[in-house]
Protein backbone atom coordinates (compact mmCIF):
# COMPACT_ATOMS: atom_id res chain seq x y z
CA UNK A 1 0.00 0.00 0.00
CA UNK A 2 1.27 3.57 -0.82
CA UNK A 3 0.33 6.78 1.22
CA UNK A 4 -1.26 9.62 -0.61
CA UNK A 5 0.85 12.45 -1.88
CA UNK A 6 -0.10 15.53 -0.08
CA UNK A 7 -1.02 19.15 -1.91
CA UNK A 8 1.99 20.49 -0.63
CA UNK A 9 4.45 17.58 -1.72
CA UNK A 10 3.02 17.52 -5.30
CA UNK A 11 3.32 21.46 -6.10
CA UNK A 12 7.20 21.01 -4.73
CA UNK A 13 7.31 18.16 -7.11
CA UNK A 14 5.73 19.78 -10.00
CA UNK A 15 7.10 23.48 -9.50
CA UNK A 16 10.62 22.74 -7.28
CA UNK A 17 9.54 24.95 -5.28
CA UNK A 18 6.78 24.74 -1.62
CA UNK A 19 3.04 25.71 -2.14
CA UNK A 20 2.85 29.80 -1.93
CA UNK A 21 6.51 30.54 -2.18
CA UNK A 22 8.70 33.38 -4.06
CA UNK A 23 9.22 31.78 -7.52
CA UNK A 24 6.41 29.17 -7.54
CA UNK A 25 4.18 31.37 -10.75
CA UNK A 26 7.84 31.48 -12.40
CA UNK A 27 9.03 27.62 -12.39
CA UNK A 28 5.41 26.80 -13.07
CA UNK A 29 5.95 28.56 -16.50
CA UNK A 30 9.26 27.69 -16.78
CA UNK A 31 8.67 24.01 -16.48
CA UNK A 32 5.71 23.70 -18.36
CA UNK A 33 6.52 26.19 -21.53
CA UNK A 34 10.09 24.66 -21.57
CA UNK A 35 8.69 20.81 -21.17
CA UNK A 36 10.21 18.75 -23.80
CA UNK A 37 6.79 17.21 -25.06
CA UNK A 38 3.22 18.71 -24.38
CA UNK A 39 2.35 15.84 -22.43
CA UNK A 40 4.81 17.21 -20.18
CA UNK A 41 3.86 20.49 -20.05
CA UNK A 42 0.41 19.71 -18.33
CA UNK A 43 2.70 17.39 -15.77
CA UNK A 44 3.71 20.95 -15.04
CA UNK A 45 0.67 23.17 -15.17
CA UNK A 46 -1.31 24.95 -12.92
CA UNK A 47 -0.24 21.98 -10.55
CA UNK A 48 -2.56 22.66 -7.55
CA UNK A 49 -5.67 22.26 -10.26
CA UNK A 50 -3.66 19.37 -11.73
CA UNK A 51 -3.26 17.78 -8.28
CA UNK A 52 -7.26 17.86 -7.88
CA UNK A 53 -7.85 16.36 -11.01
CA UNK A 54 -5.38 13.73 -10.54
CA UNK A 55 -6.75 12.66 -7.75
CA UNK A 56 -10.53 13.20 -7.74
CA UNK A 57 -11.10 12.54 -11.74
CA UNK A 58 -7.76 10.80 -13.56
CA UNK A 59 -7.04 8.33 -11.01
CA UNK A 60 -10.75 6.76 -10.37
CA UNK A 61 -11.50 6.65 -14.39
CA UNK A 62 -7.95 5.53 -14.84
CA UNK A 63 -9.15 2.75 -12.31
CA UNK A 64 -12.51 1.69 -14.66
CA UNK A 65 -11.22 3.20 -18.25
CA UNK A 66 -7.98 2.47 -20.55
CA UNK A 67 -5.89 5.13 -19.34
CA UNK A 68 -6.09 6.85 -22.70
CA UNK A 69 -9.81 6.86 -22.04
CA UNK A 70 -9.02 8.31 -18.83
CA UNK A 71 -6.36 11.05 -19.98
CA UNK A 72 -9.60 12.38 -22.37
CA UNK A 73 -12.10 12.54 -19.96
CA UNK A 74 -9.93 14.28 -17.26
CA UNK A 75 -9.45 17.04 -20.31
CA UNK A 76 -13.39 16.83 -20.69
CA UNK A 77 -13.95 17.41 -17.23
CA UNK A 78 -11.29 20.13 -16.68
CA UNK A 79 -12.99 21.95 -19.62
CA UNK A 80 -16.63 21.34 -17.95
CA UNK A 81 -15.27 22.92 -14.97
CA UNK A 82 -14.75 25.99 -16.71
CA UNK A 83 -17.36 26.68 -18.67
CA UNK A 84 -19.55 26.16 -15.21
CA UNK A 85 -17.43 28.62 -13.88
CA UNK A 86 -17.88 31.26 -17.06
CA UNK A 87 -21.30 30.39 -17.13
CA UNK A 88 -21.96 31.19 -13.27
CA UNK A 89 -20.08 34.42 -13.93
CA UNK A 90 -21.89 35.85 -16.86
CA UNK A 91 -25.02 34.01 -16.29
CA UNK A 92 -25.15 33.06 -19.68
CA UNK A 93 -24.30 28.82 -20.47
CA UNK A 94 -20.72 28.81 -22.01
CA UNK A 95 -19.51 25.48 -24.06
CA UNK A 96 -16.26 26.07 -25.35
CA UNK A 97 -13.48 25.02 -23.04
CA UNK A 98 -14.92 21.96 -22.91
CA UNK A 99 -14.13 20.86 -26.83
CA UNK A 100 -11.11 22.74 -26.63
CA UNK A 101 -9.46 20.72 -23.51
CA UNK A 102 -10.92 17.67 -24.87
CA UNK A 103 -8.97 18.16 -28.46
CA UNK A 104 -6.07 19.19 -26.57
CA UNK A 105 -6.18 15.59 -24.66
CA UNK A 106 -5.67 14.13 -28.17
CA UNK A 107 -3.27 15.82 -29.30
CA UNK A 108 -1.26 14.67 -25.62
CA UNK A 109 -2.24 10.93 -26.28
CA UNK A 110 -1.04 11.49 -30.15
CA UNK A 111 2.72 13.15 -28.81
CA UNK A 112 3.02 10.67 -26.64
CA UNK A 113 2.17 7.59 -28.85
CA UNK A 114 4.73 8.54 -30.97
CA UNK A 115 7.02 9.60 -28.58
CA UNK A 116 7.25 12.76 -29.68
CA UNK A 117 10.37 14.88 -27.85
CA UNK A 118 11.71 18.31 -28.33
CA UNK A 119 14.28 17.41 -25.42
CA UNK A 120 16.94 18.79 -27.62
CA UNK A 121 16.01 22.28 -28.71
CA UNK A 122 16.03 25.27 -26.72
CA UNK A 123 13.87 26.47 -24.06
CA UNK A 124 12.69 29.14 -26.37
CA UNK A 125 11.67 26.32 -28.91
CA UNK A 126 10.06 24.01 -26.69
CA UNK A 127 8.28 26.69 -25.72
CA UNK A 128 7.15 27.98 -29.08
CA UNK A 129 5.89 24.36 -29.61
CA UNK A 130 3.92 23.88 -26.48
CA UNK A 131 1.86 27.43 -26.95
CA UNK A 132 1.57 26.73 -30.73
CA UNK A 133 -0.41 23.72 -29.60
CA UNK A 134 -2.06 24.92 -27.11
CA UNK A 135 -3.05 28.05 -29.98
CA UNK A 136 -4.02 25.52 -32.63
CA UNK A 137 -6.75 23.94 -30.52
CA UNK A 138 -8.12 26.83 -29.56
CA UNK A 139 -8.14 28.52 -33.19
CA UNK A 140 -9.86 25.08 -34.61
CA UNK A 141 -12.24 25.34 -31.27
CA UNK A 142 -13.27 28.50 -32.09
CA UNK A 143 -13.56 27.91 -35.66
CA UNK A 144 -15.88 24.54 -35.18
CA UNK A 145 -17.92 25.70 -32.33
Amino acid sequence: MYRTITLSEYVKKRNGVALGASGSMTNMLKRSLGASSFYLFWQYWNPIWGYYLSRNIMKPLSQLFPLWLAIIFTFAVSGALHDLAITLVKLKLTFFFTPWFTLMSFIVLATKKFGISYREYHWLIRASINISLVIVCLVLTRQYT
